[in-house]
């Protein structure tokens, strides 16, 4: 049975988890739409992701993803993180408030959170997939032993390869277009920084999982670009982002339907990590050529989400962490069910041959 038998979809398409934007109403709407809809689990905890999961149940019966964020167990450096508040502290003064006193990670590695592993292993989602490496061997023993599809989001061959070892069903290949955080296992290492094309065909024809791809696919003639390189489906988020079921705030999404649109960065100051999202007042600020090293990933995050906090109480929409991918340009605002039908059309007009 392939892979999108597999999930029983009638359209080859995955919508991104994004954490904090996604919700229970956009994957519902997505997956009864017949394409595959996600929630983000790794900004909650299990509580919030026990809850998170029996909305989607509530309003679908088909299939649905929950994701997890498995980086590396922060270790935290005060000196560093001391300078860093310190960079932004003319930042709060502006919005006449005062730098935190110290940073804390906001949210917990899967790999360090046995409540989520029990949720998890109670609620049996049908789908779960791993942002930023793999868990051990023995969590994805026990997730398996619940029926899940697995997948893991990969930015090369090698991480693919460690992938398909775990015994993950598919792969997500996360090409360097792509809006949000860059799923590379290590953070340390270099970055090929493969777009969605090569890393999609590399990995189609070298590796042996099923692969999706991500990365710059908005529309039905993306979707069908990336089936006709070797993937099986694509994953797409920013294109879900100004549905009506997203939690984005109206600035995000006026940014995302604007100019801004056109201008997206890859900027590791906001969480730690190297993460694409639109241009906006804090990613100039953040790629000044003598701002400091930022803390590990994802300390350093409280400190942007803490700004953002005080800027919107001063009328001040820009600190915002408005993750996009370069195809943010053809965002089109629409009922998530709605664009799922016009994907659906779009592909199949684009495999149409011509006459």
């Amino acid at each position: 049975m392939s892979f999108i038998d597999q999930l029983g979809l009638s359209v080859p398409v995955l919508q991104a988890p994004m954490a904090g934007v996604s919700t229970p109403a956009l994957a519902a709407a997505v997956s009864n739409a017949g394409a595959l809809g996600a929630i983000g689990l790794g900004a909650t905890d299990a509580a919030g992701a026990r809850g998170m999961i029996e909305q989607v149940r509530a309003r679908t019966e088909r299939p649905f993803n929950v994701n997890l964020f498995v980086h590396a167990t922060p270790q935290p450096d005060p000196q560093r993180e001391a300078v860093w508040l310190d960079w932004f502290r003319p930042l709060f003064a502006r919005y006449g408030a005062p730098a935190p006193a110290a940073l804390a990670a906001p949210y917990t590695s899967f790999e360090d959170d046995p409540d989520m592993l029990a949720m998890l292993l109670a609620l049996r989602p049908p789908v779960i997939s791993f942002h930023f490496g793999l868990p051990t061997p023995a969590k994805v023993q026990a997730l398996r032993s619940t029926g899940a599809i697995l997948l893991a989001s990969v930015t090369s061959l090698a991480e693919a390869r460690l992938a398909e070892k775990a015994g993950m069903d598919a792969v997500i290949a996360q090409g360097v277009e792509a809006g949000g955080h860059r799923g590379v296992f290590d953070a340390e290492a270099p970055d090929d920084a493969l777009g969605v094309f090569a890393l999609t065909r590399i990995l189609a024809r070298q590796g042996r999982c099923p692969v999706v791809a991500a990365g710059g696919v908005m529309d039905g003639a993306g979707v069908a670009a990336v089936l006709e390189l070797g993937a099986v489906a694509a994953q797409m988020g920013t294109a879900f982002v100004a549905c009506p079921e997203s939690a984005a705030d109206q600035a995000y999404r006026q940014a995302l339907l604007g100019p801004a649109a056109y201008h997206t960065r890859l900027i590791t100051g906001i969480s730690g990590r190297p993460a694409r999202g639109l241009a906006n007042r804090l990613s100039v600020w953040l790629e000044q050529e003598n701002a400091p090293l930022p803390p590990a990933y994802p300390i350093a995050y409280a400190a942007a989400k803490a700004l953002n906090t005080v800027a919107r109480a001063g009328g001040e929409a820009g600190f915002g962490a408005h993750w996009a991918g370069q195809g943010a340009p053809l965002a089109r605002a629409m009922p998530a069910a709605q664009l799922v039908s016009t994907l659906k059309a779009e592909l199949e007009q684009a495999r149409t041959p011509c006459g």
